[in-house]
């Protein structure tokens, strides 16, 4: 089973991250992590370290804890959500498991909601966590 944790950091994500692990483990199934910026020229270098420094201690703890692991660092010109559907297909991904944070309607209005476009957009199931 091929299992992919949307990741970036944040107390939601490191949930998703944890039950993700927990699949894995039960399923003797690969978990693929990404964490995915829309990118260009615009995006400072010091996301860049804080990402790769992040998915780097990731990384350490799915090796320590012995499960097999893909890191995907995605920067490829696409919204967040657009690029996470794009490679659970690529990757022939079984779940997603993302994590969701509550915003106002303005907010989803002015901003968008990735969740909610994998949600809708995903070729397999997307659990949801918050």
């Amino acid at each position: 089973m091929n299992i992919l944790v949307c990741y970036d950091g944040s107390n939601v994500a490191k949930d998703a991250l944890k039950i993700g692990m927990d699949k894995a483990k039960k399923r003797d199934g690969t978990l693929h992590v990404v964490y995915s910026i829309k990118g260009g020229m615009e995006v400072p270098r010091r996301d860049f370290e804080i990402a790769e420094k992040m998915l780097n201690q990731v990384k350490i703890k799915l090796d320590t804890a012995k499960i097999a692991s893909e890191i995907h660092f995605s920067v490829r010109g696409m919204e967040p959500g657009e690029d996470i559907v794009q490679l659970a297909r690529e990757q022939d991904i079984d779940e997603i498991i993302i994590g969701v944070k509550r915003r106002s309607k303005v907010g989803k209005l002015l901003f968008g909601s990735t969740a909610q476009f994998v949600i809708l957009e995903a070729h397999c199931p997307v659990l949801t966590v918050k």
